[in-house]
């Protein structure tokens, strides 16, 4: 099986963390490092914060050595100020330059990036030529299926990124419009795999190592990226890389082993941004560890009064002691992750 690749980088798996905002910093990525996610990309950071030189969006940039490729990932929709943003942080420790193509939140795509941008290709590959022109990294970039129904303009998009010097395009196979529902359109995926010579990433609806095979085999795209359904869930990444490699399924984590990611998750956290800036964001990323748990929606409510490092330990033992009483309720139901 021929590795993946991003221009000179050889990854070490198909299955890659994509970037969210707000969820993947330095510990999370990390975590989904170490569980085998062929890369890792930073949140998305705004090309004219870069230009300005804020430090605030600067710290998002901080490479944490952790085993995988790392990217950072940029936003806008000005071709030269992404071009300057490049230069700008091409002092920075990251192995490429991932740009954003793909957002549909209100505030990007009211400025014009984000998914707005899937309106005019010819834009996208300007930016993309800009961006290669002022970054010795490889570039990648990350689109959606199109706009709206009116407006699929993803082979169109990713040719002209091609062209400009892109060396993969990820593709979330939704518009726009459909934000994150309904299902997922896997014939795009395979149009723009069937219309590009670089590697093509299927994202979006990856749950299972069965997902991720449907999608390389459906689309023939190069490789997955698994975003939202990884967090509190990084084993998902040896699922699937498995899978991919024809290898027997791991062993699935028990609780303590969820517990202990968790724990050392916030913890980094805690270590690197202070508990005041931390703890509001763990409150996010301790909710997914709850899935597929007994009494998980009484443990979310815990999850959203964290606000000290010492209170994941009491949520913890939330967690256990509310497993326990399940299986002393009924001892024929299934406990999650024995």
């Amino acid at each position: 099986m021929e590795p993946l690749k991003l221009g000179n980088i050889t990854l070490p798996h198909k299955a890659v963390f994509g970037p969210m905002a707000g969820f993947t910093d330095a510990p999370c990525r990390r975590l989904m490092a170490e569980h085998g996610a062929g890369f890792t990309v930073s949140e998305m950071v705004s090309s004219r914060a870069l230009v300005y030189g804020d430090h605030k969006t600067v710290s998002l940039l901080k490479a944490e050595p952790n085993g995988a490729p790392y990217g950072v990932q940029i936003f806008g929709e000005v071709p030269e100020i992404m071009g300057q943003a490049a230069a700008a942080i091409e002092q920075y420790q990251f192995d490429f330059l991932d740009i954003n193509m793909g957002c549909p939140a209100p505030k990007i795509v009211s400025g014009g990036a984000g998914s707005k941008l899937m309106l005019d290709p010819d834009v996208c590959g300007r930016i993309v030529e800009q961006v290669v022109q002022n970054t010795s990294r490889p570039v990648t970039v990350k689109m959606r299926k199109g706009w709206d129904a009116d407006h699929i303009t993803a082979v169109e998009c990713a040719k002209a990124c091609e062209q400009a010097g892109a060396v993969l395009v990820a593709v979330h196979a939704r518009t726009r419009e459909q934000m994150y529902t309904p299902g997922i359109d896997r014939s795009i995926v395979r149009k723009v795999k069937e219309a590009v010579h670089v590697p093509v990433l299927g994202n979006g609806d990856i749950h299972t190592a069965e997902d991720a095979l449907t999608m390389m085999r459906e689309t023939g795209c190069d490789g997955v990226m698994i975003a939202r359904a990884a967090l509190g869930d990084p084993w998902l990444f040896e699922r699937v890389n498995a899978a991919i490699e024809g290898l027997p399924a791991p062993k699935e984590p028990n609780l303590q082993a969820r517990m202990n990611a968790l724990r050392r998750q916030v913890e980094e956290m805690v270590e690197q941004k202070g508990e005041f800036v931390a703890m509001p964001q763990a409150r996010a990323q301790t909710m997914h560890y709850m899935k597929g748990l007994k009494g998980a929606s009484a443990l979310r409510r815990y999850c959203c009064e964290l606000s000290h490092l010492e209170d994941i330990d009491t949520l913890i033992e939330a967690v256990f002691d509310q497993q326990r009483r399940a299986a002393d309720a009924d001892d024929n139901r299934e406990i999650p992750f024995p």
